[in-house]
């Protein structure tokens, strides 16, 4: 935590310092929405400092005061109490799972909260009731331990019974798991949340299966995501596996399908000042040929491997991950130092190891993946670039900068570090000689 509030602290004095539009921006971005993304970006790195700050000390407070071992008996406690003794291991694990998950669900709830209705609200992105937010969050958490649950337990068996190599089947077992996930969100699991619709037929979906088809990308289908429900923020996505492939757009992005614009042009036949001020300053979203850009950035992505590429690498890392596993686990002053002197579970063990034990790896290892996904993001604009679209991209890319309040200068010490996108003059510099071309 310590590294990242330094940068932190290193990009708050950016935004505190930089307070006109730089020379080279000024062709691109207008005073007001660059003080409106400043203001944004330091509110946002303040409640990231405080929630960050909160979640060190918790964590802290928690290994100080015996929090996990106490956890542990409760959660013996409470399956003994059902019939299920101590040699009923699992069950007294996910007994601990629940508990640990709704203890942190619990705590968390305040912080998402404020920056939910404060934060998001303030700055004009907000678009949930607090109703809404409160059937979202219980939603959530039911479908989580739908799927934490079920899949925790058969993780623990196959630990228990694999042998001397379990962490071959362990691995395996997640490899599946993972892909099995992917494979289902969209159809199954997302829909539970937001609501998808099918694309309508008309000029943009015929320039998408154009665009797909020329670059062999396998697509069966078009979704459209009302994400205004819930916010602003626009995105779009594609997934699936072999040839059954789809891509998402949040109505968000499309200027002809968002609500918020629906809701803006009724504002201005007379609708009440409180909601027309809650709607002027949202985003229009991107023409058809600027979304055509977005979605062949998207699909550079697919063409290039880099989906596949980074399937590898998380599994390389799974594998070593359980490797080491399978090696430190036998180890009892580990389970010791965690106040567990007579038990070693096999769950306390994943997470001695997997969340304490790796932290200082998995901090390298996350910034390597950032400086990866940089490189590929470059390679993916390239790709679009290819395609006749640069135009199209770099005014999208001022677009979605501007809809979404991206302040376009950082320190380059917390670009590097926290980044996993090039900052937006780099990517327009790279897009710009085959703009003016």
């Amino acid at each position: 935590y310590l590294h990242s509030a330094a940068f932190l602290i290193f990009q708050r004095r950016v935004y505190r310092t930089t307070t006109h539009v730089p020379q080279e921006l000024g062709q691109i971005m207008d005073s007001e929405t660059f003080e409106k993304s400043r203001l944004y970006q330091l509110d946002k790195s303040t409640f990231s400092f405080w929630s960050g700050l909160y979640s060190e000390v918790e964590g802290t407070m928690i290994l100080l005061c015996g929090g996990i071992p106490f956890l542990w008996n409760l959660s013996g406690q409470i399956s003994g109490r059902a019939g299920f003794g101590p040699e009923y291991e699992i069950v007294q694990s996910l007994v601990f799972l629940l508990l640990a998950t709704l203890f942190s669900a619990v705590t968390g709830l305040p912080w998402s909260l404020y920056n939910t209705f404060v934060i998001e609200e303030k700055h004009g992105f907000n678009q949930q009731t607090l109703g809404f937010f409160f059937k979202d969050a219980i939603k959530k958490f039911i479908v989580t331990q739908c799927i934490l649950l079920p899949v925790t337990s058969l993780l623990l068996y196959i630990i228990k019974i694999g042998g001397d190599y379990f962490f071959i089947y362990a691995w395996l077992f997640t490899l599946v798991v993972s892909l099995v996930l992917v494979t289902i969100y969209a159809d199954y699991i997302a829909p539970l949340f937001d609501k998808f619709i099918p694309l309508p037929e008309g000029e943009l979906k015929q320039q998408i299966e154009t665009m797909a088809k020329n670059i062999d990308f396998p697509l069966t289908k078009v979704y459209v995501v009302e994400g205004s429900k819930r916010s602003s923020h626009s995105n779009a996505y594609f997934y699936g596996f072999f040839k059954n492939k789809r891509i998402v757009l949040f109505d968000t992005l499309l200027e002809d399908y968002s609500a918020l614009n629906k809701e803006t042009a009724e504002g201005e036949d007379g609708e009440n000042e409180e909601t027309k001020s809650k709607t002027k300053n949202k985003k229009q979203g991107c023409k058809n040929e600027e979304v055509l850009a977005v979605l062949g950035h998207e699909l550079g992505h697919w063409k290039l491997g880099h989906t596949v590429k980074n399937i590898i690498i998380s599994q390389m890392n799974s594998f070593l991950c359980f490797f080491l596993f399978a090696v430190l686990i036998g180890q009892k002053e580990l389970f010791a130092a965690f106040g567990f002197y007579d038990t070693q579970p096999t769950l306390i063990g994943l997470m001695i190891i997997f969340q304490f034990i790796f932290s200082p790896y998995n901090e390298v290892l996350s910034f390597c993946l950032t400086v990866l996904s940089r490189r590929f993001e470059f390679q993916a604009d390239a790709f679009a670039k290819e395609l006749g679209k640069a135009k199209d991209l770099y005014s999208a890319l001022i677009k979605l900068n501007k809809d979404n309040l991206g302040f376009p200068v950082s320190d380059w010490i917390f670009s590097m570090w926290h980044y996993s996108h090039p900052p937006l003059l780099e990517r327009l510099q790279a897009l710009k000689d085959a703009k003016q071309e």
